[in-house]
């Protein structure tokens, strides 16, 4: 008897394990695509929940790493990096890794001729948001605190908002560099850097990502961001004390594209997912929130999205010139 229900016990325990290694086996054999993107944590929530809609037999790894961390590590990995396709990539970022022979030719794959051509700069990257900036208040701080409004550049300088403003550092952001551009291109070098290392006077911190200071803003840390309107809008509708203002120099503003790593454009797994990622992610993204526009004969609109923007000069957005200007900030 002791015996029977030995081997009775032992066949249930075989059983066990052999179920459990198939179980393993079958999740392990789902086809595995790695998306580096920039994009803001909502962002990510949705596509990951579009992905697994439209992918349940993919495992479909969306890893968020700031633009500037993207082209960190795609420049000391070349074509070897661990990402299939890259999403949410700054434009001067994107180009300089073009420029290496880092990204897949997409002229068979994407029809560029749905965008408006000044987003359409080069056959490797895939136009994917048109993202603009301003300067951004938590009310409720402000008024707490007693302090002014600002209404120009100039007026952050004042010691009432030491500790108080946040901005994306232009080194890993693609949002903190659009802000160091425009000034550059509309008061000239010097008078541009000189004005950002008197404001670092009352920087509470150069955040890393760009969603950083609209991040600080919700918490309640600072009082005012230099920050993204669509990020701004997002958290106006979900009923922050926000309030955007735009400066003389008008907003700043940054492309941002997605690319497929050379050598992975012949895996349809690969393909299948970036053509979803472009086609359709990209325009659905764009009318919930990034209404700015992208695409030639589509135009969207958002609940308390600014009806007008004008925008400043954002000429010279070239690697050569990111790399110069980059060169000479030295604040952290």
């Amino acid at each position: 008897m002791k015996t029977m229900m030995k081997r009775t016990l032992a066949l249930a325990i075989a059983l066990i394990i052999a179920l459990s290694c198939l179980a393993f086996v079958g999740c392990s054999s789902k086809k595995t695509i790695i998306i580096y993107t920039s994009a803001e944590s909502f962002r990510i929530d949705y596509m990951n929940k579009r992905m697994k809609e439209q992918f349940p037999d993919y495992d479909v790894r969306i890893e968020y790493k700031s633009s500037g961390d993207q082209a960190s590590l795609m420049k000391a990995a070349g074509t070897s990096v661990e990402c299939h396709i890259t999403h949410d990539l700054e434009y001067g970022n994107a180009a300089d890794l073009a420029s290496l022979g880092i990204f897949a030719d997409l002229t068979n794959v994407i029809d560029f001729s749905n965008f408006v051509e000044d987003t359409t700069v080069s056959q490797y990257y895939a136009p994917e948001l048109r993202n603009g900036g301003a300067i951004i208040l938590n009310m409720d701080v402000i008024n707490e605190r007693g302090l002014d409004e600002p209404t120009c550049y100039a007026d952050l300088l004042d010691p009432q908002y030491q500790g108080l403003i946040s901005m994306s550092n232009p080194k890993t952001s693609g949002t903190g560099y659009m802000f160091l551009l425009s000034l550059v291109n509309e008061w000239g070098e010097d008078e541009a850097l000189d004005y950002f290392d008197k404001l670092s006077e009352n920087i509470l911190a150069f955040e890393s990502s760009g969603s950083g200071p609209v991040n600080k803003l919700i918490t309640k840390e600072v009082a005012i961001g230099f920050g993204m309107i669509s990020h701004a809008v997002q958290q106006i509708n979900e009923g922050a004390n926000l309030k955007i203002l735009f400066f003389e120099e008008g907003a700043p503003y940054s492309l941002y594209g997605q690319a497929i790593i050379a050598g992975n454009e012949t895996d349809p797994a690969v393909m299948e997912v970036f053509d979803f990622l472009v086609n359709d992610i990209t325009e659905e993204m764009c009318e919930l929130f990034y209404p700015e526009k992208l695409y030639k004969d589509k135009d969207f609109t958002i609940e308390n999205f600014p009806a007008s923007v004008t925008y400043s000069n954002m000429t010279n957005n070239t690697p050569e010139r990111k790399a110069q200007l980059l060169s000479k900030w030295n604040l952290s």
